[in-house]
């Protein structure tokens, strides 16, 4: 096999500016999109499940349980069923107290704050009334 020496050929290259710059542009924009995509769903996938227990916890409040309250077998007008009257609307008052208390919305309210505030110091009616019309 003889030897035939191989002579480089040149590729002639011509540059065009607006080619490139459109090119580089084209390429940083689309490394964007990436990079903007990419930080989305990873946000979505982390943040997901962290927040799902206070996604559940807000659609509890929204929709608030209903209890069927037993019927007792007292006539309306016995001071037993009176009393029982009276618990149930002392126990409604305290869960609705309690829930105020437990509200993290509640803690950066300055008017919930002052009026739980002399609710535990000095409980009366009106720092109830105040506490259920101004905590939400």
């Amino acid at each position: 096999m003889p030897y035939r020496p191989n002579p480089r050929r040149r590729l002639p290259i011509q540059l065009n500016a607006l080619q490139l710059t459109g090119s580089i542009a084209l390429g940083m924009w689309l490394g964007f999109l990436a990079i903007a995509l990419t930080c989305w769903l990873a946000s979505r996938l982390l943040f997901s499940e962290q927040l799902a227990p206070v996604a559940q916890t807000v659609e509890q409040l929204a929709k608030p349980p209903v209890v069927a309250q037993p019927v007792p077998d007292i006539p309306p007008q016995s001071p037993i069923f009176q009393q029982y009257e009276e618990n149930l609307r002392k126990n409604e008052q305290a869960q609705r107290m309690d829930q105020a208390r437990s509200t993290s919305r509640n803690l950066s309210n300055p008017k919930c704050q002052f009026w739980l505030q002399q609710d535990q110091t000095a409980p009366s009616e009106k720092s109830r009334a105040n506490v259920l019309q101004f905590c939400d």
